[in-house]
C-alpha cells in the first residue's frame, strides 16, 4: 500500500491544511546498515548502536538506532505525503519540541502520523508547524515526537 499524497498547488493553500491530520506515511524498516552509516556520518559509534553482539546483552536485547536518526527520518516521511507544487523551494526551519518516549529497535518498520498544527505568513512564503510523530509497527508508544517548523516559499 503506497501512502495517500496531499497536493496543494502555492504555499498559501497550507492555511486550510491547519488542524487536518495528513495521511499515515507507507512503512520503513530501519535496518543494521542505516544504523551504521549514521554512526559513520556523525561519528557517534556508541555500542548500543553498532556493535550487535555486545547490544544484544544490553537493556534492549538488540541495536537500536540513534535518536537523532529516528528525528532524520521525520523530513523525508513528511515530503512523502505533502506536496506543494507552486513551492520554489521547501527548508528545515528548526524544531520546537523534540522528544524519544521509546527507543527504535533494529530492524523495526515505523511510519510517520502527521499533522499541521498551524500556519503563519513569512518573507517571500508560509511557515508551517507540524506534529510529527514516528511510530514503530507494534509499538506502545512513539519513538519520537517533534513540532518540525518547515518554510515553503514561493
Amino acid at each position: 500500500m503506497t501512502a495517500a499524497l496531499v497536493t496543494r498547488q502555492s504555499p498559501n493553500d497550507l492555511y486550510e491544511l491547519v488542524e487536518v491530520e495528513l495521511p499515515v506515511t507507507d512503512w520503513v524498516t530501519v535496518e543494521q546498515d542505516r544504523i551504521d552509516q549514521f554512526a559513520d556520518a556523525t561519528g557517534d559509534h556508541q555500542w548500543i548502536h553498532v556493535d550487535p553482539q555486545r547490544a544484544s546483552a544490553g537493556p534492549y536485547g538488540k541495536p537500536i538506532a540513534h535518536g537523532y536518526l529516528s528525528l532524520s527520518l521525520l523530513g523525508p516521511l513528511f515530503a512523502s505525503v505533502l506536496e506543494i507544487v507552486g513551492a520554489s523551494m521547501v527548508v528545515n526551519y528548526g524544531l520546537e519540541k523534540v522528544r524519544f518516549p521509546a527507543p527504535l529497535p533494529v530492524d523495526s518498520k515505523v511510519r510517520l502520523a502527521s499533522t499541521i498544527i498551524s500556519a503563519t505568513e513569512v518573507t517571500g512564503g508560509v511557515q508551517i508547524v507540524v506534529r510529527a510523530t514516528l511510530e514503530a509497527e507494534g509499538g506502545s508508544k512513539p519513538i519520537c515526537v517533534a513540532d518540525a517548523v518547515f518554510r515553503y516559499f514561493v
